[in-house]
């Protein structure tokens, strides 16, 4: 049986329960996407400063975003909150339950600060599912990761992994503008725009061929045109462009962007590419740290199998990725009951608010409080995380 402070982290997050579980279904329930998750912001604060946190609202100039920080040890451990929803299917990636365990684990961890040595934050970052730019950026942009030696999130999925392949990736809007003209009276008096976007979609699927299999190029049309009767003068379309790293994306995209020139010379159309320069880094796991989470996750029952394909075709992208290129960070996959369901489906949605979901968010927290916990008690390991974190 676990003892010591581990017990005690546990136990505090058993007393707390309750509230981490209204709080999980109270964000599932309220879903608001990137950079507008005010009420969603504000509920995961309130709860950390309910618990002695002391919380700095609206940092790195993000009304949305957080710094909760308790505790004035050596050893500094960043909990990371994600509270965004997707649009339009609400909480398909688990946001409620990554900010309902972070501030589990939190609350865990302060009573303990003290006797561990240890400043415990916990960190809000909005905007995660926007795919560029987003608030771990801009956090690590304004110094929050200055002194922090390691970092830590849980993420749901329908399988368990402590390292999970977390791939590089880059958003950007493509936007072409040509001249109207009555599409049937003087059709040839036009610079027909949405052209210039079929030609680029037909490059790409071209271009699929020749790309790695870990490369992942894909998006979506956001304005077609006005009217069946007008040429089409103005088009546009968001695309994410992925690579297993940021060199390998790099050359994805270079080839991408070509594509979308095509278009308009074809056409004669003119391109505006906006966005897409603060892309997201691929996930650099720390090895130690992985292993002592999936100890601890193991102690509570938790079984990890072969990822198989899943580790060698990639997966999803995170701004996560860029924290771990600065400090020793984990970002491991907790499994809910899903079905068939995998994330970004509606049927994550409805998972992430069921028994299984609030499991996750229990058993997310106790993992990562005893995995600081051991960072902290084990002198090798500390003293490794407080030279290089």
């Amino acid at each position: 049986m676990t003892t010591g402070p581990k017990a005690l982290a546990r136990a505090t997050i058993e007393r707390h329960r309750a509230d981490l579980l209204d709080l999980s279904q109270r964000l599932h329930a309220d879903p608001e996407i990137g950079w507008q998750e005010s009420r969603s912001s504000a509920a995961v604060a309130d709860a950390l400063a309910v618990g002695g946190f002391d919380v700095r609202r609206g940092v790195a100039g993000m009304p949305t975003a957080f710094l909760a920080r308790t505790g004035d040890g050596p050893l500094h451990v960043a909990i990371l909150a994600e509270y965004d929803a997707l649009p339009g299917i609400g909480h398909a990636c688990g946001h409620n339950i990554i900010a309902s365990s972070a501030v589990g684990a939190g609350l865990a961890l302060a009573p303990l600060a003290g006797a561990l040595g240890l400043t415990v934050i916990v960190l809000g970052s909005p905007a995660e599912e926007v795919g560029d730019d987003g608030g771990k950026q801009r956090l690590i942009a304004a110094g929050a990761f200055d002194d922090v030696h390691l970092a830590m999130m849980v993420h749901p999925s329908p399988y368990e992994a402590a390292d999970p392949p977390m791939i590089a990736a880059s958003m950007f809007e493509v936007r072409y503008t040509g001249k109207e003209a009555h599409a049937s009276a003087a059709p040839e008096m036009g610079i027909n725009a949405a052209d210039a976007l079929t030609v680029a979609q037909v490059a790409i699927g071209l271009l699929r061929q020749s790309l790695l299999p870990t490369a992942r190029v894909h998006g979506f049309v956001t304005h077609g045109g006005e009217a069946a009767n007008i040429i089409p003068a103005h088009t546009s379309a968001r695309y994410i462009v992925r690579g297993w790293t940021l060199a390998e994306l790099e050359e994805v995209r270079a080839k991408v962007l070509r594509c979308f020139e095509a278009g308009a010379l074809a056409t004669g159309a003119t391109l505006e590419i906006a966005g897409g320069m603060a892309p997201y880094a691929e996930v650099r796991h720390d090895p130690d740290l992985a292993a002592r989470y999936q100890a601890n996750a193991e102690a509570l029952g938790r079984t990890f199998g072969d990822l198989g394909m899943i580790r060698s075709r990639g997966s999803g992208s995170t701004d996560m990725g860029n924290v771990s290129h600065l400090v020793p960070t984990i970002h491991p996959f907790i499994r809910i009951e899903t079905g068939d369901a995998v994330n970004h489906q509606p049927g994550f949605t409805a998972a992430a608010a069921t028994p299984s979901g609030d499991q996750a968010v229990i058993d997310g927290a106790i993992a990562m409080a005893w995995t600081a916990i051991d960072a902290a008690t084990e002198p090798e390991l500390r003293d490794r995380l407080m030279v290089n974190g």
